[in-house]
């Protein structure tokens, strides 16, 4: 389950309490403010991962505070507001905020974006923080400084000779890997009709990345050849 914290910036009592009920069942941490003085407040005094923002509040709205949060912060915000027109959206978006939800609004969505946001939000730190030790293909981070590897936002426990066949792979995305070049690099030994050993570990390995080993999204099979790793450039 999910330990990041969430932020419920509302001063509807209903708006707040249905919005906990699926945060809480998904595992995040929740902080709540009627306001965005209180919002401010929040942000200062423990670490927040999103920020859910309503847009129209007393003392402090939407639209002020997310101008001043993001003075000093880059955390993720979700604006809410019962606003449609095109330019509300637009609004909210131009000073600062990356997704704009409209009420009434189905719980099951705005979770959706909470998880999409917070995906983003994190992908985008591996690359800041360790971009020289990283490959990002879509949602598969391969970490070669740390030997981790995660698919979306779970952590996939590799034995080291899967994590060296995905790393070999992964170097070299879109090109075509005969198994013979798979054995000789991985296993650092002449290759002696060594097939059926690459193969298991291929199969492994597809079982703990891909959502749908018959149709794997990242390692491809090219028949007759071997393998190759998608491009982060494909579709």
């Amino acid at each position: 389950m999910s330990r990041e914290a969430i932020l419920l910036v509302d001063d509807e009592k209903e708006i707040i309490e249905l919005i906990e009920i699926y945060l809480k069942n998904e595992g995040y941490t929740l902080y709540k403010a009627s306001n965005g003085l209180e919002a401010l407040e929040a942000l200062s005094s423990h670490p927040i991962d999103l920020i859910i923002l309503d847009v129209m509040m007393p003392q402090m709205d939407g639209i002020q505070a997310c101008m001043k949060i993001r003075e000093k912060n880059n955390t993720p915000i979700i604006m809410l507001s019962a606003k449609s027109q095109d330019i509300d959206k637009i609004s909210g978006l131009s000073i600062g905020a990356d997704d704009y939800v409209t009420k009434p609004f189905n719980p099951l969505e705005l979770v959706a974006r909470v998880k999409s946001q917070l995906r983003r939000y994190k992908l985008l730190n591996y690359r800041d923080t360790s971009a020289e030790d990283e490959i990002v293909i879509d949602d598969l981070v391969i970490n070669t400084a740390t030997h981790t590897v995660t698919v979306g936002e779970q952590e996939v426990k590799l034995t080291p000779r899967e994590f060296d066949i995905l790393k070999l792979l992964a170097i070299n995305q879109g090109i075509v890997l005969s198994m013979d070049k798979i054995y000789e690099e991985v296993w650092n030994e002449p290759f002696m009709e060594s097939k059926n050993t690459v193969m298991v570990h291929i199969r492994k390995l597809r079982e703990k990345i891909e959502k749908d080993t018959q149709h794997p999204a990242y390692i491809k099979t090219v028949w007759g050849i071997g393998y190759k790793m998608k491009s982060a450039k494909e579709v």
